[in-house]
């Protein structure tokens, strides 16, 4: 059994993302110890709200150098929500910038859609050789809150690294729905609220630990 830290910072969806782990299979502690969330098999990094606010919530308890570290060592990290917005370079709200943890170059920002927040469910473009959505139909659909999110992927694919693998959708315009790089995985969407398609997507990130 994977033992999985979800790391808690003050972000309100803990308990969500406990129990979505805990059906799939996994040993979850909720907690915010150093030592815990670096020694886990899988640290789960969630959020809901503001990208500033959670920026603060998370240095709060020293998140982006958890995430850093694990991320040297090669250790998985699964961002989900805004916890997937953090991991990018800064987030605009509101005509403020924020810093993000500066895992992946992009502007987190408001999308460009008649109707916000986008909230419900929706399908998403995953590439080929995606091992997050693996055994899922293309019309597979997940569940979404926000109104914020990272509109232009900016990651340049050159050199000798594999290239990340990221998933698209649509709500006005596209937007970044999910992302595959290396040891770091992240979902705009929210897997722990979508059911039995969630469950999968959870459950395919467990075994890769």
């Amino acid at each position: 059994m994977s033992r999985v830290v979800v790391l808690d910072y003050g972000s309100g969806n803990l308990r969500s993302a406990e129990r979505a782990l805990r059906r799939v299979g996994a040993d979850v502690e909720v907690t915010a110890d150093h030592r815990a969330a670096l020694a886990a098999d899988g640290l789960v990094v969630p959020g809901v709200g503001a990208f500033g606010a959670c920026m603060a919530g998370l240095r709060s308890v020293q998140g982006p150098r958890i995430i850093g570290e694990r991320l040297a060592g090669g250790r998985p990290v699964l961002g989900i929500c805004v916890g997937m917005q953090a991991l990018f370079e800064r987030g605009v709200e509101h005509g403020v910038t924020d810093e993000g943890c500066g895992e992946w170059p992009g502007t987190v920002e408001r999308l460009h859609a008649d109707v916000l927040p986008h909230m419900g469910w929706n399908t998403v473009r995953a590439p080929s050789g995606s091992q997050f959505f693996a055994g899922l139909d293309d019309d597979a659909r997940f569940y979404f809150v926000h109104s914020y999110g990272v509109r232009k992927w900016e990651l340049d694919a050159s050199g000798a690294f594999t290239p990340p693998l990221v998933t698209w959708a649509h709500h006005g315009e596209d937007f970044v729905a999910a992302v595959e790089n290396g040891p770091l995985w992240a979902t705009q969407f929210h897997p722990e609220k979508s059911g039995d398609t969630g469950a999968h997507i959870l459950r395919n990130w467990l075994n890769t630990l």
